[in-house]
């Protein structure tokens, strides 16, 4: 098993190493308003934030999860009120490429949520993923509640005696301090833009690599 998905991790990243692409260099430069997010959700539903890497790979992944209504890609972890993108690409602003998971808890669990975001990264890179570097593509666990911090160090402890990476991993957990949605042209990247070359190099193989590994529910 381990050596099966090292193998994959290989295929994955030495088909990033092969282009020129990263998340900073695709998108438009339009000027979309930055909001922060209200947390709020009806009863029923509930709300969880990663970053792992590009956003747009993020979203794409978790709303092929059975139990998620939708993803939405956004900033998290930094200082800065209502950041740009590329403030974000700065470096400057402490903030986070993020998604802020909308799901059902009685279709998809808290916990098995952070499998998914285990499963479709590597969390031992330092402010890295893939080919996109620099602290705003660091691995991170923004939690709202104690049972969420318990549950993502938990979470950490099982995949560090997993075995299944090679290194000890580096993600963060950090309480959310509050969410901005992102530019619009960030919203469902992916799907709106199948031939853009980050997309069909690096995002595409990033999802098939997490579908090869996961045995959770998906989308149809």
């Amino acid at each position: 098993m381990k050596y099966y998905l090292r193998t994959l991790l290989i295929i994955f990243f030495g088909v990033i190493t092969l282009t020129q692409f990263s998340c900073a260099q695709g998108g438009s430069a339009k000027k979309t308003e930055v909001k922060r997010v209200d947390m709020k959700t009806s009863k029923d539903k509930a709300v969880a934030v990663f970053a792992s890497g590009c956003f747009w790979c993020t979203v794409h992944i978790f709303e092929a999860v059975q139990g998620v209504d939708s993803a939405i890609a956004g900033y998290a972890g930094g200082n800065t009120k209502n950041p740009t993108y590329r403030e974000v690409g700065t470096e400057t602003t402490g903030h986070a490429e993020s998604v802020m998971v909308y799901y059902d808890p009685k279709i998809v669990s808290y916990d098995e949520l952070l499998n998914v975001f285990f499963l479709s990264q590597d969390p031992t890179t330092v402010d890295q993923q893939g080919p996109d570097r620099g602290s705003s593509y660091r691995s991170a666990i923004f939690f709202e509640t104690q049972e969420q911090q318990a549950l993502a160090k938990n979470a950490i402890d099982k995949y560090n005696r997993s075995g299944m990476f090679n290194k000890p991993i580096v993600t963060e957990i950090k309480k959310l301090d509050g969410f901005y949605r992102a530019e619009e042209y960030h919203q469902h990247y992916i799907l709106l833009n199948p031939n853009d070359g980050y997309v069909q190099n690096v995002s595409i193989p990033r999802f098939n690599a997490f579908k090869a590994r996961y045995k959770g529910k998906l989308k149809d």
